[in-house]
């Protein structure tokens, strides 16, 4: 298969570009389109052929469910058996955006799309080319994100077309997204809502409408292999580089001395190593890491190449005053140490602040929850 590569306008998207990926939805087949948050794998979600396209495409477990993309209202009572009042009141809230409910599904939408489920996953994505692709298709678009399975999400076209090049029909590059992590997912199918996965729509935002909202263990820690995922995220390794990650948990000055010690240890054994720091650390690791092993220290931001000759891959993944900064990096970051090729990775800890929580789930799962508290 050839994968065609288009560029739309993410503000003005190009109508004619639009309809051709519009149509490859209706024929079947899969277009990777931006979201807010990152770059989705569409198929139509109503057709069970599409749904296994996907599942294909990403190399993705077929127990783990897919998110229905719409664009508006109308397009969600078809998809489901009921909308309970918690629902409309977190649609009301914070649709279209970064926001995915839970619902009872109906007859409509098939269990191939489901991952062999009776709920179904809705999203409404404010992005302007992602509605514009829903309503040009006429059908709910199943969107997992746009990459192999188990690897970082993609935030640029660019890491798409690494994973999906003659997988996929069709990669719209509407530059780069704006969040850089997946969606809140929130189960409204009980008496209370549940959070499955924290996003960009915090825990604390949630409870400020649900007092009594629960919390899925398995956005905590990790759940056992016999567990079957009612959301995205849940059960498998997700967003990890190939180079098994450490993240180191405490007290900052404790959190840099072991950093610069373990990294150390792996540089003077020969080893390539990568490094996620913040702006304000950035300082403590070039002083104490200097001159340890071949090379000069890598990449000053999430941004910039790091040479093959380099030992240590140094990135700032953003600043601790600005959460926002690092989730729209991080996925970016782990990426790059893949092209970068190391061996090791070692990452400070992000809790606090409203995005610390997506943060941290993210970072756990790609390190396989390989946690060092000191």
């Amino acid at each position: 298969m050839k994968t065609r590569f288009v560029t739309i306008d993410e503000k003005e998207p190009q109508a004619d570009r639009i309809e051709a990926a519009a149509q490859i939805i209706r024929d079947g087949g899969l277009v990777a389109f931006p979201t807010e948050t990152v770059y989705g794998l569409g198929g139509n979600a109503l057709d069970p052929e599409a749904s296994r396209r996907i599942y294909a495409a990403k190399g993705r477990p077929s127990d783990n469910p897919l998110i229905a993309h719409i664009a508006d209202f109308a397009q969600l009572g078809p998809l489901v058996a009921e909308v309970p009042e918690a629902a409309r009141i977190l649609m009301k809230t914070y649709w279209p955006g970064p926001m995915t409910l839970i619902f009872q599904k109906s007859d409509l939408v098939p269990k191939s799309t489901t991952g062999g489920l009776d709920t179904v996953a809705v999203r409404m994505p404010s992005h302007p080319v992602a509605r514009a692709l829903i309503r040009a298709a006429g059908v709910p678009i199943a969107a997992p994100s746009a990459n192999l399975s188990g690897r970082p999400s993609p935030t640029r076209a660019s890491h798409v077309l690494e994973d999906m090049d003659g997988r996929i029909d069709m990669i719209l590059d509407g530059g780069e997204v704006g969040i850089g992590l997946e969606s809140t997912i929130i189960d409204v199918t009980g008496p209370e809502p549940a959070l499955l996965r924290p996003g960009y729509i915090s825990e604390e935002m949630i409870r400020e409408l649900f007092a009594g909202m629960t919390v899925d263990a398995a956005s905590i820690g990790p759940v056992s292999p016999d567990m079957h995922p009612k959301a995205p995220g849940m059960k498998y390794r997700h967003y990890a580089p190939k180079a098994q990650m450490t993240i180191v948990r405490g007290e900052a000055a404790a959190v840099q001395q072991k950093i610069c010690a373990l990294a150390g240890e792996e540089l003077r054994a020969g080893k390539k190593v990568g490094l996620i720091c913040t702006q304000e650390s950035r300082p403590v690791y070039e002083n104490r890491l200097k001159g340890i092993g071949p090379g000069e220290i890598g990449r000053a931001d999430s941004c910039g190449a790091g040479g093959e000759e380099q030992a240590l891959d140094l990135v700032t993944v953003g600043s601790r005053r600005d959460g926002a900064s690092i989730a729209h990096n991080l996925y970016d970051v782990l990426r790059s140490f893949d092209t970068a090729g190391v061996d090791v990775i070692y990452s400070e800890s992000f809790e606090g602040g409203q995005l610390g929580g997506a943060i941290m789930n993210r970072l756990k799962k790609a390190a396989g929850y390989h946690i060092l508290d000191v």
